[in-house]
C-alpha cells in the first residue's frame, strides 16, 4: 500500500506533496463503521499508538468545530504525554479535520512539536471504504522532519491498526 501523490476523494485542501503527507487505505467495512472506529474514544484507545511503541492512556473527542481532540500517550509502563487539538471540521461519515495547532476552543497552542493539520476523508466504494488521512505542515523542514523522526511510520502503523481495529468489528 502506498501513499497517493495527492488526495482525490472531496477533498477541501491543496495537497503539497513537498509539505504534506498521505496514507490511504481501502478498508472493507461500512463506513458508519469506520466512522465509529475514528471519532469513538473507546475505539481509538484501541489503535491511535503504534503497539510496539506504547499506549493511549486517555482519549477525548468532543465532535463538533473547536472541540477537544485529545489522545494521551504512554510508553511502556511510564507517564501519559498530552496529545491536545482542536477539531476545525467534523463532517460525519466524510471527514474528520483537526489540528495541534490550536487548543479546544480555538485557543492558541503552546507545544513543543511539529504541528500538524490532520484531515481524514472517506467515501464508500461498494461495500468498503476508501480512508485516506493527510498530515498538512508549515513546511518542507517539518514535513521532512516528520517523515524522518518517525512520526510518519508511526502513522502508518496506526492507520494498519485501525484498518485492523475496524475489520474486527465488523466480523463482530
Amino acid at each position: 500500500m502506498s501513499a497517493p501523490q495527492s488526495p482525490t476523494a472531496s477533498t477541501t485542501f491543496a495537497f503539497d506533496p513537498k509539505r504534506d503527507f498521505a496514507i490511504e487505505r481501502f478498508i472493507d467495512a461500512p463506513i458508519a463503521l469506520v466512522w465509529e472506529a475514528l471519532t469513538k474514544p473507546e475505539h481509538v484507545a484501541e489503535w491511535y499508538m503504534p503497539k510496539a511503541w506504547g499506549r493511549v492512556a486517555y482519549a477525548e473527542m468532543d465532535l463538533r468545530p473547536g472541540g477537544a481532540f485529545r489522545v494521551d500517550i504512554a510508553v511502556g509502563d511510564g507517564a501519559a504525554f498530552p496529545n491536545l487539538g482542536c477539531f476545525l471540521d467534523v463532517v460525519p461519515q466524510q471527514r474528520l479535520a483537526w489540528t495541534s495547532m490550536l487548543f479546544p476552543g480555538y485557543r492558541p497552542a503552546v507545544f513543543d512539536d511539529i504541528p500538524i493539520t490532520a484531515i481524514v476523508t472517506m467515501e464508500a466504494v461498494g461495500r468498503g471504504t476508501r480512508y485516506i488521512f493527510t498530515a498538512l505542515h508549515r513546511s518542507e523542514a517539518d514535513c521532512e522532519a516528520n517523515r524522518t523522526s518517525g512520526f510518519y511510520q508511526g502513522t502508518e502503523m496506526a492507520v494498519d491498526q485501525l484498518v485492523n481495529h475496524v475489520l474486527v468489528l465488523n466480523r463482530g
